[in-house]
């Protein structure tokens, strides 16, 4: 005779899959680019290694003139070459223009939609992530990318990072919405400068201090949630 499971992980998985519960199940994409130029470093650390250098400089080998003199004749020749290093500040930073990708390279940068979506306030438009209630699709992870599919129309130029969500949020209900639990998975721009964004009013990409302010009521979760 086979016996069923009855330990209380078991039960209250089962209790949480049972299509009796009337929270409804929302994923929602963090669809992020990462940064495209290294970080400034921070003024503590430049002091630091300037300090570090200057102090091993006391310490350093002597070497005789003739070396010094191999050295500056090495790779000299006709040839000469201009560089010029592309500045970090583009013109997408100028104008403040945050529909475009090309912005703020240091920093990782995140899409943000605008139009309705489930649990918007009186069916009006809302700044959100993508996102999608759970239906049928056979996981949530499923879910995720049909809702950033929904927005890009093509997932070519991204990655799902782990099929597992990297946070959960409990939404308690309103007297025109029902309770839901949104359920965040990560996603990465990949090789893309720009994609056709469809399916909102407006959208942009912002950094994670610009995108709390966006959400003043989650930020706290949001800054705890997003690791940047």
């Amino acid at each position: 005779m086979q016996r069923r499971c009855t330990t209380p992980l078991m039960k209250s998985l089962r209790r949480f899959s049972s299509n009796s519960s009337t929270d409804k199940l929302v994923a929602s994409v963090l669809f992020e680019r990462l940064p495209i130029v290294v970080p400034k470093i921070d003024p503590v650390v430049y002091a630091f290694q300037e300090f570090s250098f200057r102090w091993k400089q006391q310490y350093r080998r002597e070497y005789p003139d003739e070396f010094y003199k191999k050295y500056e004749a090495r790779g000299k020749g006709d040839y000469k070459i201009d560089y010029k290093p592309a500045s970090r500040i583009t013109e997408a930073d100028k104008t403040n223009d945050k529909r475009s990708l090309e912005r703020a390279l240091d920093r990782r940068l995140y899409l943000l939609l605008h139009g309705t979506t489930y649990g918007s306030p009186d069916g009006k438009p809302v700044w959100h992530f993508p996102e999608k209630v759970y239906e049928n699709e056979e996981t949530l992870r499923k879910c995720a990318e049909s809702a950033l599919q929904s927005v890009l129309g093509d997932l070519s130029n991204t990655y799902f990072v782990g099929n597992a969500p990297m946070g959960h949020m409990n939404v308690q209900p309103t007297e025109k919405a029902d309770p839901l639990k949104r359920f965040f998975f990560k996603s990465q721009v990949i090789a893309a400068k720009n994609y056709n964004i469809s399916g909102c009013d407006d959208f942009v990409w912002v950094t994670k201090d610009e995108l709390l302010e966006y959400f003043p009521e989650q930020a706290e979760f949001l800054k705890q949630m997003i690791i940047s």
